[in-house]
């Protein structure tokens, strides 16, 4: 197919509509530049749930073994699954998932040997220019010799790694809900949780890559409703919601309430710096201000980065960073090739839980120390413009610092807030932070009325 990849080749995977964007030729391509960009005499392959994901592995999987590399393919897992597999076996790998999407998309997410991140700078944009080329030219010739195509399970390996880093063999019973959306959570979730004194009480674990129930992006508030009513029927816990490649967990308390990625990532930073003494805890920098207190608290040392996920394990590399957490609800561990697993994230909520006899509202309460607005989305017409205006407006105000190392931020004694322009789409992104509600209502909308003057 004439394939346009400059839509499809994003800034850290390839993600597009299914067949109208890519398809199996094109992902056979994708897999020989794979191989040819990371030099890779063996490869590990895994696709989530969606109607189109064992076709396009496999396709992907015979480009890759045409130009000489053998090819595991571990079959069905989570994206960190695949990670896993990558680290443990120490191969390249490619995981075919389009995580929360519609089901009409897919992708890949690619990585070198020990999970280490394939992004625009370290190889994708290398893997786009021959696909490209070999579209217009004709597919490479063939290695003298091909490589071999095997199947292994990785499932119990990986469940058993997880289990091996978090120990919640004394922890009083809990009752936790579990809703996977449908994606690749139900797959994971009962092997991970089986034998651990958990009551699991499962919603939609059925695969399907057509999401019947709810879009499997639990970031979004209509995308918990159920989780959170559930929870309250069955005197749960808590409750846990996965996306749809299940790299990310969202925590709802005993009340059904959010519990914020930003109280979860202190919460685990806690964790691991009792764990690893003096050691350095990545966030993004639209994490909360409760996130490098607790670091500083607990005798660690915080860095502040970029929003996304090749910039957080890049830092995380260069630092030597125990644990590293996103507003997104991706967590990543040193323990875990420095990838982010949602699930690894999820064991260490129920051990802390699991470990005092208090709920999990009063729990993150002491990592929960401010009111903050969430991302709030504005569809404008240029993105240049309006950061510039709201910059102009806030420059000269006494007592503020401003920094760009992403976006916009704006900070002073009592409230920060970050503005950055989407990648993707005409979008400007907004977090608001303050002490009190009041003074974060106020700030929130004064920036909002701003940007959409």
């Amino acid at each position: 197919m004439a394939a346009d990849l400059s839509q499809i080749v994003k800034a850290y995977d390839v993600r597009g509509v299914v067949p109208d964007q890519w398809d199996e030729t094109l992902a056979e391509l994708f897999g020989a530049a794979f191989v040819r960009v990371t030099e890779a005499g063996a490869i590990v392959v895994g696709h989530d749930m969606r109607p189109s994901s064992p076709g396009l592995a496999t396709a992907f999987a015979r480009g890759a073994a045409r130009l000489g590399a053998d090819v595991t393919l571990i079959g069905l897992c989570s994206t960190d699954q695949l990670y896993f597999a990558s680290g443990q076996l120490d191969l390249p790998g490619a995981m075919f998932t389009a995580s929360h999407n519609p089901a009409q998309y897919n992708g890949i997410k690619m990585c070198r040997a020990g999970a280490a991140p394939v992004g625009q700078d370290t190889g994708l944009a290398d893997i786009r220019a021959l696909v490209e080329r070999w579209t217009e030219e004709g597919a490479p010739e063939p290695a003298a010799t091909e490589g071999t195509v095997s199947e292994r399970d990785t499932l119990q390996d990986y469940a058993a790694h997880l289990t091996s880093l978090v120990d919640l063999t004394s922890i009083r019973p809990l009752k936790v809900v579990v809703d996977a959306g449908n994606g690749m959570g139900g797959h994971t979730v009962p092997t991970v949780f089986g034998g651990l004194p958990l009551d699991v009480v499962p919603m939609y674990f059925e695969l399907d890559g057509t999401f019947p129930n709810h879009e499997a992006n639990p970031l979004d508030p209509k995308n918990i409703v159920d989780l959170q009513e559930r929870v309250r029927a069955e005197g749960a816990d808590l409750g846990i919601a996965f996306d749809g490649d299940a790299d990310r967990c969202f925590v709802v308390d005993e009340n059904g309430d959010p519990v914020s990625p930003s109280a979860i990532t202190a919460l685990v930073a806690a964790r691991e710096l009792a764990k690893h003494p003096g050691g350095t805890v990545i966030h993004n920098l639209i994490t909360s201000w409760s996130v490098p207190e607790v670091v500083r608290e607990n005798g660690g040392t915080p860095v502040r980065t970029r929003v996304g996920h090749s910039f957080i394990k890049e830092e995380m590399a260069k630092t030597g960073a125990i644990f590293g957490g996103e507003h997104s609800a991706h967590y990543y561990f040193k323990d875990f090739w420095n990838a982010d697993t949602g699930m690894l994230a999820a064991l260490h909520v129920l051990a802390a839980l699991g470990g005092q006899d208090g709920p999990l509202s009063a729990l993150v309460a002491a990592y929960d120390r401010y009111a903050s607005s969430g991302e709030i989305n504005s569809t404008v017409a240029d993105q240049t413009a309006r950061l510039a205006a709201v910059k102009a407006a806030f420059a000269d105000r006494d007592g503020v610092t401003l920094d760009e190392l992403d976006g916009l931020t704006i900070t002073s004694a009592d409230w920060w807030f970050n503005l950055r322009a989407s990648n993707t789409e005409p979008l400007l992104r907004l977090n608001v932070e303050a002490r009190d509600e009041a003074t974060m209502s106020a700030l929130r909308d004064e920036v909002l009325a701003l940007i959409r003057a």
